[in-house]
Order: C-alpha cells, then sequence, then structure tokens
C-alpha cells in the first residue's frame, strides 16, 4: 500500500531534521510551522531545551490574511525579536513543508532583517 500524505510529510520532516541536526550541531534552530490558516516561527536552543523567541500570524499585531505578504510580517518579526534575543545566527528547520511560498517569504524576510540562516 501507498504510504498516506501526513506519513510522506512524518518522513520528509525527520530526514530533514537529522541532516540539519548533524551539520549544525550547537546552532540555534529556526523551526517553521505552516497551515491553512496560519504560519509560525521560533527560534529553539537544542541543547538547553528552550525558546528564545517566536512569532506567528496568531498575534494581533501579525495578523492577516495567510499570504506571502503576512508571512514576510512575521519574517521580519522573528529577527528583531532575534536581535533582542541575543542570536546572529541560525540554521533554518522547514520541517516537512516545502521551501516554496509562504515559506521561502518567511526565510528571506528574516534573512533581510539581519538574521544569518
Amino acid at each position: 500500500m501507498a504510504n498516506s500524505n501526513r506519513q510522506l510529510f512524518q518522513k520528509r520532516r525527520l530526514r530533514v531534521r537529522n541532516k540539519l541536526r548533524k551539520v549544525n550541531a550547537g546552532r540555534v534552530r529556526l523551526s517553521v510551522h505552516r497551515s491553512n490558516k496560519n504560519i509560525s516561527v521560533q527560534l529553539i536552543d537544542d541543547v538547553q531545551g528552550v525558546t528564545l523567541a517566536s512569532a506567528s500570524t496568531m498575534e494581533k499585531d501579525l495578523a492577516g490574511n495567510n499570504t506571502v505578504e503576512t508571512a514576510q510580517k512575521v519574517g521580519a518579526a522573528i529577527a528583531e525579536r532575534a536581535k533582542k534575543a541575543g542570536v546572529e545566527e541560525a540554521y533554518f528547520d522547514r520541517g516537512g513543508f516545502l521551501f516554496h511560498g509562504r515559506v521561502k517569504a518567511l526565510a528571506d524576510a528574516a534573512r533581510e532583517g539581519g538574521l544569518k540562516i
């Protein structure tokens, strides 16, 4: 039997995360989650197991239609919050999502905001 879309997503997510962990040990992870209605991002320190900063379209100042422009606002916000948290460099964990559309817009906006990913 063929795998379901959810199983394929889980396999892709674990494959991406495990490859990134091997290469970027000790760096902060910029983790993205995208749904049909919202997009959220977190800066996670895996060594200590804490979230350093986060941004999401569920916040009032970043709320809006779930579009590329909204994702750009979230990317700019996480770059600003990363600076306040003292993070200048992170690696981008797209999870099982393709690097296209809203995910790509968020990453590009975070780069423009000064975050090295």
